[in-house]
């Protein structure tokens, strides 16, 4: 990371910003709004093998008010995504976080924690049109990384974490997502994976500034 991008205050924040953050996700904005998809499927380690399971997900995307540090400028989605068996109505995987572009250099950030003890941050990069981007983060990243509650670092340790996202023309979009881990006892690393495809069943609100400021 090269400071200079950002000029010679690492202090002086954008002046304007535009507050619409709708219009400034590049790469994200067609993800905004509230999916749902039943065509999931999980593959993840069980005692006596690899268990793939089909699941059906709900994801709700939502877009924050610009963010900055310093000089350093974000417009992000802020999100919730439920997993559910097909035959259950309990949530088996919840998990919280953000989707953020920062325009002046392309990066797209995801970061995300689970009610289980675990916190990750993944990046990448994008033009603002890309129909497809791939964020990864790894094990001791001081940038993108991963932390997990001391039992799942020694029983299942996370090594690496890569999610690719695919915008497609019917206006879905998919992901794929590839958990690297170290299981205890076991001598290959395991991939963990997931992909399902998601159909937009409620648009995005405006995010609070936005709301305010134009009409």
């Amino acid at each position: 990371m090269d400071l200079k991008t950002y000029g010679d205050d690492i202090f002086l924040e954008p002046d304007p910003i535009d507050p619409e953050t709708l219009a400034n996700l590049g790469p994200l904005g067609p993800m905004a709004g509230i999916w749902e998809g039943t065509k999931g499927v999980d593959l993840h380690p069980e005692a006596d093998g690899p268990l793939s399971e089909p699941y059906r997900e709900r994801y709700e995307l939502q877009p924050i008010d610009p963010q900055t540090n310093g000089p350093q400028l974000y417009y992000g989605l802020r999100y919730r995504t439920f997993i559910r068996r097909l035959d259950e109505e309990k949530a088996f995987h919840d998990q919280v976080g953000y989707w953020l572009w920062e325009p002046a250099t392309g990066a797209v950030i995801q970061t995300l924690a689970i009610p289980r003890g675990q916190v990750a941050m993944a990046g990448g990069f994008a033009a603002p049109d890309a129909r497809r981007f791939e964020l990864k983060a790894e094990l001791g990243s001081p940038q993108f990384g991963i932390l997990s509650n001391p039992f799942l670092d020694k029983a299942y340790r996370t090594l690496a974490w890569t999610v690719a996202v695919q915008i497609h023309d019917d206006g879905t979009w998919s992901y794929e997502q590839d958990t690297v881990l170290k299981i205890e006892g076991q001598d290959q690393v395991f991939h963990h994976t997931d992909r399902n495809r998601l159909g937009r069943v409620a648009a995005a609100t405006r995010n609070p500034r936005a709301a305010d400021e134009r009409p």
